[in-house]
């Protein structure tokens, strides 16, 4: 598990210090930890291209990813994941996801940009 728990590391660092394209590299990973720390790092980098590289988090088959991502949509405040967001907090098969959406969307729906 260190493994994974350094690299989670790394990809912080990187969002950090707004590393976009380094911290895309490790957005298919096979590791979920790997994946939120992406969805994660994405929320420290507040441009389009972050938001264009949550949607695919927001589409992951894992649940603690796709809720992560869309926390990280509305940090960013990254408008074209709204109507992702949307789907996963009123359609999304796991409560919990549902839940954290539905949060991050109002924040979605409601900022003027």
């Amino acid at each position: 598990m260190a493994k994974v728990d350094k690299v989670c590391e790394k990809i912080m660092k990187l969002g950090a210090k707004q590393k976009l394209d380094a911290v895309i590299k490790f957005s298919e990973d096979s590791e979920d930890e790997i994946r939120v720390a992406v969805a994660q790092a994405l929320a420290l980098i507040p441009t389009y291209e972050s938001g264009m590289a949550l949607i695919p988090l927001l589409r992951d088959s894992s649940p603690i990813v796709r809720s992560t991502a869309a926390t990280s949509a509305a940090t960013i405040n990254a408008k074209h994941c709204e109507e992702y967001v949307k789907k996963l907090a009123f359609a999304d098969s796991d409560t919990n996801v549902r839940e954290i959406a539905k949060r991050a969307f109002d924040v979605l729906k409601t900022s003027v940009m």
